[in-house]
């Protein structure tokens, strides 16, 4: 590590952090001190829960933390030392909570890694992390990454949640590491102590590497102070308490998922972890939790299955759902509004209730009362079915670089198609061009091993230039328009912002997934994925027999029904924002297909290359 940089980076993330006032008494000052304060203040017996074997098993508050030593100690043990780094690849589970708290406890920095990445790419985080020990899952995740370790020199130790099958002479399991500390603990009873007592709020706590949606991956340094900053702040929204009980779905390598944790184990929830993405379902129903964390991809598809259920059951269910899809949106308007409600709209709403929104609410186990979102952008036609329906949706605004939360509506102060005000402490400003740009103590340290990276990152007076465009309202709301690098200009010299306009397409049922085109060109157009479950239930209504997904994008009967889905969809648009020519996309743009990032976020430069044939056509056939 560049010690100079540390250094620098570290007085300036200080200062930041200068003015910070604390919400209570004895704060926790560094993710150790999360753990600890748990242990001391909520004493749960079920501070975190994992299913095995068809039921569910806790974990207290205080074998956590008990735990959590042992791997510090065991760390230790292998010769790791105050800011060495270790890097992670696994699914969520206890031992990934507790994984990271051991390296927190121990000084050690971590390197979170998303289990879809590529070989290749979890080659590069290792070596540009220096990462001296690996915990890996198990053996299937060995097997897929394995090839490449030979290539990362600075991995001496291979810690295994799961060691079952495997067979290399430098690993050992997660329980042999905590034997190893809490032998260790044995013979220097001090010792613990002595590592924690030696953390400082401003420490580099972890490495988490951006998504790379352009370019190669930057390791985002984050320390204690930023983490436990924005967990406190970010969490004094909302009346948290230790009744509440939260499903852990999104990856804990999303910084997201990961302050969330924070925040779940430092106000004493009962922490569950969904066994698997396939498996959420039964778990929402099992758990029935209060608290609910989830990208607003996850919210679309509950949308688009509960609208294809109905109308796959009959003609007259999905016309009830429809109606009471108005109804939840009419119902939630008037709430944002702060209007009466009619005696009328209250009647429908108490009808559509029992018919279709209590049924929408036991899909997350009937007992939630708030959903956090953010990472992307949520339709305003979501969050008024779902508020409209029961389920309150709070969308924020927020980056890895910040740690990542900035701005959240609130139950108490929301403002339809906006991400909320700032957090405590946390400050937003726009630029001249309409670049957002962020200060406050949750703003990172710097970009690892990327001093120059770093400097371009901000501005002049220590600010974080976000690389988003947006506005500030009167009352303080802000509204992101697009990302700065994402808007394109036609040959007509009109700059276009794509994200508001895909959304607008998205609200189309036979829309899955789309991409707007059109930089240097005459018109923007769209690169399609189209529901292909609900083209089959429009196919069968109209007595068309199409059966593979190339069919389906070819059939001209199909292409009349998107353009004129575009059509209505794009009817308010300015001239030149509306999208003249379409091309549907057969295969789902996917992480493993490296079209999407591991937060969902599509990446456009990838998406523009692997078409850039059916982008020519496109434009191409308008010419002719």
């Amino acid at each position: 590590m560049n010690a100079d940089f540390m250094v620098e980076q570290t007085e300036t993330s200080f200062r930041k952090d200068a003015d910070r006032v604390p919400l209570f008494e004895n704060e926790p000052q560094t993710v150790a001190g999360i753990f600890y304060y748990a242990a001391e203040h909520n004493k749960r017996s079920d501070a975190l829960n994992f299913k095995k074997n068809g039921k569910w098993h806790p974990i207290s508050s205080n074998e956590m933390v008990s735990r959590a030593e042992n791997i510090a100690l065991g760390l230790y043990s292998l010769g790791l030392r105050k800011g060495d780094r270790a890097a992670m690849i696994a699914a969520n589970s206890p031992e990934w909570t507790l994984t990271d708290a051991g390296c927190q406890l121990a000084g050690v920095i971590d390197a979170p890694i998303y289990t879809t990445l590529a070989a290749d790419s979890v080659c590069y985080i290792l070596n540009d992390s220096g990462a001296r020990v690996f915990f890996i899952e198990n053996k299937a995740a060995f097997e897929r990454i394995g090839e490449v370790l030979p290539d990362c020199s600075d991995v001496e130790s291979l810690i295994f949640f799961d060691l079952e099958g495997v067979d290399e002479p430098n690993a050992i399991s997660l329980a042999e590491l905590e034997e190893r500390g809490a032998s260790l603990r044995s013979s220097q009873p001090e010792l613990i102590s002595e590592l924690t007592g030696a953390l400082e709020p401003s420490d580099i706590a972890t490495l988490i590497y951006t998504s790379g949606t352009t370019g190669e991956p930057k390791g985002v340094m984050l320390s204690h102070r930023n983490l436990v900053s924005n967990a406190i702040d970010a969490g004094a929204n909302f009346q948290f308490s230790s009744d509440d009980r939260p499903l852990s779905v999104l990856p804990l390598s999303h910084v997201f998922e990961r302050s969330g944790m924070y925040l779940y184990i430092l106000n004493g929830m009962a922490v569950h972890y969904a066994e698997s993405i396939e498996k959420v379902a039964d778990n929402l129903k099992e758990v029935a939790p209060t608290i609910f964390v989830g990208v607003p991809r996850i919210f679309e598809k509950v949308y688009a299955k509960a609208k294809l259920r109905a109308a796959q059951e009959s003609r007259v269910k999905e016309a009830i759902f429809d109606w009471a899809i108005a109804v939840a949106k009419e119902y939630a308007l008037q709430i944002e509004k702060k209007e009466e409600i009619s005696y009328l709209l209250s009647i429908k709403h108490s009808i559509a209730d029992s018919l279709v929104f209590s049924k929408l609410r036991e899909f997350f186990g009937g007992k939630l009362r708030s959903c956090i979102t953010g990472g992307a952008a949520l339709s305003d036609e979501i969050y008024l079915t779902f508020t409209g329906a029961g389920i309150s949706i709070m969308q924020g605004y927020g980056l890895t670089e910040t740690s990542p939360v900035n701005t959240t509506n609130t139950p108490e102060f929301s403002r339809l198609g906006t991400v909320g005000k700032p957090i405590r402490n946390v400050q937003i400003r726009t630029a001249d061009d309409g670049e957002i740009e962020v200060f406050g103590p949750n703003v990172m340290v710097g970009y690892f091993n990327k001093p120059e990276a770093t400097r371009e990152v901000f501005t002049n007076d220590g600010w974080l230039k976000t690389g988003d465009i947006g506005t500030i309202d009167d009352d303080g709301f802000l509204t992101i328009t697009d990302r700065k690098k994402e808007l394109f200009k036609t040959s007509g010299g009109k700059y276009i912002a794509p994200s508001p306009i895909e959304q607008l397409i998205k609200g189309s049922r036979y829309v899955n997934q789309v991409v707007l085109v059109g930089n240097e060109r005459k018109f923007p157009a769209a690169l399609i994925v189209p529901s292909f479950e609900d083209l089959e239930h429009f196919a069968r209504s109209v007595d068309l027999k199409i059966e593979s997904p190339a069919e389906f994008c070819s059939h001209p009967k199909i292409l009349e029904l998107f353009e004129a889905e575009i059509e209505k969809a794009c009817e308010r648009l300015s001239r030149y924002e509306k999208v003249k020519k379409i091309a549907l996309i057969p295969e789902e743009l996917t992480v493993e297909g490296g079209e999407m990032t591991p937060t969902l976020k599509i990446k456009r430069r990838v998406v523009n290359e692997k078409y850039s044939g059916v982008i020519d056509r496109i434009y191409d056939d308008a010419e002719r």
